[in-house]
């Protein structure tokens, strides 16, 4: 009515033609969805196909819809008498099909975007897992094709689809059994998709139910009937609709203030809504006329429940339908007024199948107020309003704008929400949240349950040295080898760099030992020294015991190799000195257990025994031994040296400077060359422990390479289970516990004699020693 008003007052459009309007039902039922349809088409009561009885006022264009299936149906007929056809109900892709029926045109534009739309306002609020309620036909199976696709791009999960086949009512038990179900899950959003008379059943027993914890995301908006509206308070107050952008219609408003049933009294509508809600009673007379009314009753003046005053989705497309029409008529009379410049007194006369180019042209070419770009019936501009029902206190009904999506020809797509606008159902206080497992926070990574969907998960935690800073994370990320992973494993830490330092306790106390003991075997040696003509010194080649004395302070002092910053140079130092040092130390030993053996167990002639001790043939075992392991040394250094290392794995955070020994075979190779002189010196020095000689050394040194060989049997094991610092602490132990050993157990008996026990020291105390055992010896033979 407000369309064709529009256009009929208008001066430049349709000049000096009326346009008017009949209305038609159409039943509920399939088997009579024709009737109507025949009834206008032949005017008669009982109407008989293929026959025109005189009907003069036919109308040229048919305006059908909101239901598809009775577009579709009418369809049929019009088609075969190239009537053009408007639907003004949802986009149908199988009526648009041209091959099918070339009269027919859909007002509605294509929601091929509807899809990523809901989707958006899904990863909006960060809803993963929705529950799906779609009529059970092509059009419900099309839009779940093409939501699950967008979905599982963009990792959201449906928790259940719910096909719902046209014959279910309010009041099926299939729709209750399935609703139980419905209610149980826990998805809290539930999109329903689907026109008014698809969905009107389900729209029904959901305010039945009053289901208050769910959220209701719909693709339309649509009508809340009179009879339920307390239902409604609870059940779809906070949803959020779907709805195509339209211009705002204030002259529809200014329209609806003035409609009354005595400005149109031909309408049979308005008379019975007038007496249902403004108190009105009817004449006596005529049940058209109203009586007892109230004063300045109008349409606006009632809840938005009731009657909505905006202009419906389904109304927009009437109202382009109309104009399209309306542009067409106008072009078809300028064409007619061109051919025939004197128009019959009777008006426009035309076949209905003359309209259908004109109405071709002026949908293509957007003519109509509002209406989409479109293109062979596919719209290339979308964009979509997103409301918000509210519906608390009960009757309030309004359907608030709070956001917008658009989807321009350009693939430009614009999404935008004001969060603050909306209101949720009664029974959430905050944005409700819809997943099936919750997130995992920084620090913890998703595993998936085995057999559900990808939505569903367990958060466990990273592992050592990997971090996670999103939440939801499929991976966690593994820190760079520089850096470290924080205790909530969300943070990579970048690790400082470190090494055996002086200052550090441990550094400091091997630090204190070495030098103590270093300035303790130089004591050692001043006292030998200053005891030189001693027979004690004397007894025991004084020569070697310096240089053992020697090798070891060089020892002790060689461990502060290890402590510090590493370089090239202390690194290649390190093993060289320690393998070389040692091998002077132990071959030291070795040549003083070799004198004595020769000394009082040799078989060879007194008169070469008395060259060898001469000679000092021994003594040059020291220099044999020293060359060899300088050859196995420079080999060493020749074909893999010692360099600098980092250790990042030793110590959390931090990175261990270390020198890498570069071979480990070389460097077992000298170890071993070690304790086989060890063994050496062991063997001659057990050899000779009971010799009758009064200064005899020979039980010292053994005990000397017992212990060396604890120590060093024992670093193996121990060094290679440890890293970073203790690996380095624990060679330098080693290194003092031998040289230790090897400075206690030889020279401490002796430095107890000359400094404490003088008396045993001294030529009368070693002969009285030695007369007391000569008649010892005696006696026992006498006997």
């Amino acid at each position: 009515m407000f369309a064709i008003e529009e256009v009929n007052r208008n001066p430049h459009l349709l000049h000096n033609t009326t346009i008017g309007y009949d209305i038609y039902n159409i039943p509920y039922t399939e088997k009579n969805i024709l009737y109507s349809a025949l009834l206008w088409h032949t005017g008669i009561i009982n109407p008989l196909p293929n026959c025109d009885c005189g009907h003069k006022r036919k109308s040229p264009v048919v305006l059908t819809g909101p239901s598809w299936s009775a577009s579709a149906h009418i369809g049929t007929l019009l088609q075969l008498y190239k009537i053009p056809q408007l639907t003004f109900g949802p986009f149908d892709s199988t009526l648009n099909d041209q091959g099918t029926s070339n009269s027919l045109y859909q007002m509605a534009p294509k929601d091929t975007s509807l899809s990523l739309a809901i989707v958006l306002l899904m990863l909006h609020f960060s809803w993963s897992w929705v529950g799906l309620m779609l009529p059970d036909d092509h059009r419900g199976t099309q839009f779940l094709s093409d939501l699950r696709e967008n979905m599982e791009s963009n990792g959201i999960c449906i928790a259940f689809s719910k096909m719902i086949p046209g014959t279910w009512n309010a009041f099926s038990n299939a729709l209750w059994k399935s609703m139980e179900k419905i209610e149980e899950s826990s998805a809290n959003v539930i999109v329903i998709y689907g026109d008014i008379i698809s969905v009107e059943g389900l729209i029904r027993h959901i305010a039945q139910l009053l289901v208050t914890w769910k959220v209701w995301v719909l693709n339309s908006s649509w009508d809340v009937d009179n009879h339920s509206d307390y239902f409604m308070v609870e059940s779809f107050h906070g949803s959020l609709v779907f709805s195509y952008h339209h211009e705002e219609m204030i002259e529809f408003m200014n329209f609806i203030q003035t409609v009354n049933p005595y400005k149109y009294p031909e309408d049979d509508y308005l008379p019975k809504f007038w007496f249902l809600f403004f108190k009105c009673s009817f004449s006596k007379f005529d049940c058209q006329l109203l009586e007892n009314c109230q004063l300045n009753a109008s349409l606006e003046l009632l809840p938005r429940h009731i009657f909505d005053p905006t202009m419906s989705e389904e109304g927009y497309n009437i109202y382009n339908a109309v104009y399209a029409v309306a542009y067409s008529l106008h072009e078809l009379s300028l064409q007619q007024i061109q051919i025939q410049p004197y128009i019959n007194e009777k008006g426009m006369v035309f076949s209905p199948w003359q309209l259908l180019p004109f109405l071709r042209t002026t949908i293509n070419k957007s003519h109509v107020k509002g209406h989409t770009v479109m293109d062979g019936g596919r719209n290339l501009d979308t964009k979509y309003d997103i409301l918000n029902f509210w519906n608390f206190p009960s009757g309030l009904g309004l359907k608030v704008k709070v956001g917008t999506y658009s989807l321009s020809s350009y693939k430009d797509v614009q999404f935008s929400l004001c969060e603050g606008m909306i209101q949720w159902p009664t029974r959430f206080t905050k944005i409700p949240q819809s997943v099936c497992s919750e997130s995992c926070r920084p620090g913890l990574r998703k595993a998936a349950q085995e057999g559900k969907a990808v939505c569903c998960f367990d958060c466990t935690p990273c592992a050592e040295n990997e971090i996670s800073n999103e939440t939801d994370m499929d991976q966690c990320v593994k820190c760079p080898e520089s850096h470290y992973a924080n205790a909530e494993k969300n943070h990579c830490l970048r690790k400082s760099v470190s090494f055996l330092a002086y200052e550090e306790p441990l550094g400091m106390a091997l630090t204190i030992t070495a030098l103590g003991f270093s300035v303790l075997t130089a004591v050692v040696l001043v006292v030998f020294v200053k005891h030189r003509d001693t027979p004690i010194v004397k007894a025991n080649n004084r020569s070697l015991s310096y240089i053992l004395l020697l090798t070891l302070f060089i020892c002790f002092l060689s461990s502060l190799l290890f402590i510090g910053q590493p370089r090239t140079a202390t690194c290649i130092l390190q093993q060289t000195a320690f393998g070389i040092l040692f091998t002077v130390a132990l071959s030291t030993v070795l040549a003083k257990a070799i004198t004595v053996v020769i000394a009082f167990k040799a078989t060879v002639p007194a008169r070469m025994v008395r060259w060898l001790m001469v000679s000092r043939a021994p003594n040059f075992i020291i220099p044999f031994c020293t060359l060899i392991q300088i050859i196995i040394c420079g080999i060493w250094l020749v074909t893999s040296p010692p360099f600098i290392d980092q250790d990042t794995h030793a110590e959390l955070g931090h990175i261990i400077i270390v020198c890498n020994m570069g071979s480990t075979v070389a460097f077992h190779t000298v170890l071993g060359y070690l304790c086989s002189l060890a063994l050496g010196s062991y063997t001659m020095a057990f050899l000779s422990r009971n010799l009758p000689d009064t200064f005899n050394e020979a039980k010292f040194l053994s005990f000397s390479m017992q212990v060396f060989f604890c120590v060093w049997i024992t670093f193996l094991p121990v060094y290679h289970s440890t890293k970073g610092k203790v690996m380095v602490a624990m060679e330098v132990f080693s290194i003092l516990a031998s040289s230790i050993a090897l400075l206690g157990l030889i020279f401490a008996p002796k430095c107890y004699i000359i400094l404490l026990r003088t008396e045993k020291n001294s030529c009368p105390g070693i002969r009285h020693k030695k007369h007391s055992k000569s008649n010892i010896h005696l006696n026992l033979v006498k006997n």
